[in-house]
């Protein structure tokens, strides 16, 4: 066993937790020498499905990070069914001096379900979904609202057709595998028209969780309100184990609009020209309707993903229609293949609806057994069992976009010119629905967001790599190759905007001032809390909130105490 639990007696934890207690092994043991050749073939195809890697207490989606870690699973894990067996491991680590991790789907960048000399909380299997017509938070308080609450181990699609069934929709993630209750919403958490509905974190309503001295709390904005605050954008990992939180649901929109597809420029001159037009045009769609993302190529070429609720074909065309023109107008220098299409809002996650609108899109998990209508999307396939090179992101805010275009411009042919970068306008809050952004100004996370354009995010990363399984092996050249270029992109961006910040779960591993970055002035404010609820920093994550007295730097490792 790892350093830290080589002999420890679980004999008293395992007559609390009974048959939960699990002894964790790698799904690749097939593949190490001697193995089973077979053996290993399966574990690398079910390796290949997100929703395989999260049966699996020692599988990970992010196997490594070049520099930074290795993802390692922890010896022993608690498999979580109810508060009661969160807080038994809680205490057992405390009491015995061990590291402690938490995972829900193991959907994290930075490592931080990963701690191979640490006790397990593994919140897989607490996937119980309740839809409210009417919730009424504990405490006092006013009439109740239309939520739904969620299992620590429940995945978005588990929730959005839960709430679908009932004509509702929960501000959630795009990934259809991504936890609910994890590190997503703790840390913030932007989806597709988050414009619209504001954050996930800005919607919880109240929150179950496991505090670090045992004890099993209800926090919500009556109770224990500080420690609310701080679950909602403060960052997962850090403040206690979140055993379930119920968030508001929203009227299902009528409809979706989808503008796809991409324009190429016929030179770097003519796609610097384009990248000035965008400059021009973005902003019209900082409203509460339009989200997703314009990806910059170094190929020069602009592709689109960009939806909008409630927005019928004719009235898409018509935001679109300049631009696109626009770029028609000059056929020697664009060539462009962009759609506009409206689908109904009940079809998002509907595995066969997507068969009919776009086949491929929605890949089925399609193992034996498992439930029908489970998908996740073939654009996300890439981010299934990754070795990250590098990856970062930036606030971008609009003010740039008005003040100064030809500079944004230069900045964004500029970094283009090194990596490949996305512009995501829902991870940006500026031209947010007024409810959304007074919800989300009561969150933990950075204000920065409420001026930001978009979110400018860079990386590089190699599919299907496992460190230490002779000949699945990261390609070192390649990610040192993949770093450099990446870093190089975002410097660009950062000279642009010196006081901005970077979304805490979609960010860099080796963040300067991550303190500044994620949280800007609420970092004092949430380091006071971590105080008052864990002193001891039991609760201890890569770049997570510390108790005030303690530093922590970008040295450390997924979990510098383990």
């Amino acid at each position: 066993m790892s350093p830290g639990m080589d002999g420890l007696d679980f004999s008293a934890l395992e007559r609390q937790v009974g048959d939960r207690l699990l002894r964790v092994q790698s799904p690749l043991r097939a593949c190490l020498p001697g193995g089973d050749s077979g053996r290993c073939a399966q574990a690398l195809a079910n390796l290949r499905n997100p929703y395989a890697i999260e049966d699996d207490p020692g599988a990970f989606h992010t196997t490594g990070w070049l520099g930074a870690f290795d993802a390692g699973h922890s010896p022993v894990a608690v498999a979580a069914e109810t508060p009661a067996d969160i807080a038994a491991a809680v205490d057992f680590a405390r009491d015995h001096g061990l590291g402690l991790v938490i995972k829900g789907t193991g959907h994290d960048y930075l490592g931080r379900s990963s701690a191979p000399s640490a006790l397990l909380v593994w919140t897989h299997r607490m996937r119980d979904i309740t839809v409210h017509d009417a919730f009424a938070p504990a405490g006092p308080g006013g009439p109740g609202v239309p939520a739904v609450t969620v299992g620590a181990g429940a995945r978005w699609l588990e929730v959005y057709q839960a709430a679908a069934r009932h004509g509702r929709l929960v501000q959630g993630g795009g990934c259809t595998s991504v936890g609910a209750a994890g590190g997503f919403t703790q840390g913030g958490g932007f989806g597709p028209l988050s414009r619209r509905y504001g954050t996930a974190a800005g919607n919880v309503l109240e929150i179950e969780v496991v505090t670090a001295s045992g004890e099993i709390l209800v926090a919500n904005a009556e109770q224990h309100a500080d420690l609310f605050g701080a679950l909602r954008g403060g960052g997962g990992g850090t403040f206690g184990v979140v055993s379930k939180l119920t968030m508001r649901t929203h009227p299902m929109p009528g409809t979706i609009a989808i503008v796809a597809g991409a324009i190429r420029a016929a030179s770097d001159g003519e796609f610097r020209t384009l990248v000035r037009a965008l400059t021009d045009f973005l902003p019209g769609l900082c409203d509460d309707r339009w989200g997703e993302q314009v990806r910059l190529s170094g190929d020069n070429t602009a592709g689109f993903f960009m939806t909008a609720a409630d927005v019928t074909e004719a009235e898409a065309r018509g935001t679109w229609r300049p631009f696109l023109d626009w770029a028609a107008a000059r056929p020697g220098a664009f060539s462009a293949d962009v759609s506009v299409s409206v689908i109904p809002s009940g079809s998002l996650w509907d595995a066969s609806a997507w068969d009919e609108i776009a086949p491929g899109m929605a890949c089925p998990d399609d193992r034996p057994d498992q439930p029908p209508g489970r998908f996740w999307w073939a654009t996300n396939q890439d981010e299934v069992s990754q070795y990250l090179h590098a990856y970062q992101s930036r606030w971008l805010p609009l003010r740039l976009f008005r003040e100064a275009p030809d500079t944004v411009a230069d900045a964004l042919f500029g970094a283009s010119r090194h990596w490949g970068i996305s512009l995501h306008l829902n991870k940006g809050l500026c031209g947010a629905s007024a409810e959304a952004v007074a919800r989300d100004r009561a969150t933990a996370i950075n204000p920065a967001v409420f001026d930001a354009a978009a979110l400018v995010i860079t990386g590089s990363m190699q599919q299907y790599a496992y460190p230490g399984v002779p000949g699945y092996e990261p390609d070192l050249a390649l990610a040192r190759t993949g770093a450099r270029r990446v870093g190089a992109a975002m410097d660009v961006i950062r000279a642009l905007t010196a006081d901005s910040g970077s979304y805490v779960n979609e960010t860099n591993y080796f963040e300067p001032s991550w303190q500044q970055s994620f949280w800007g002035a609420n970092y004092a404010r949430l380091a006071e809390i971590k105080q008052a609820y864990d002193p001891a920093n039991l609760f201890r994550v890569h770049h997570g909130v510390l108790a005030v007295g303690e530093k922590g730097g970008a040295e450390g490792g997924a979990n510098p105490l383990l």
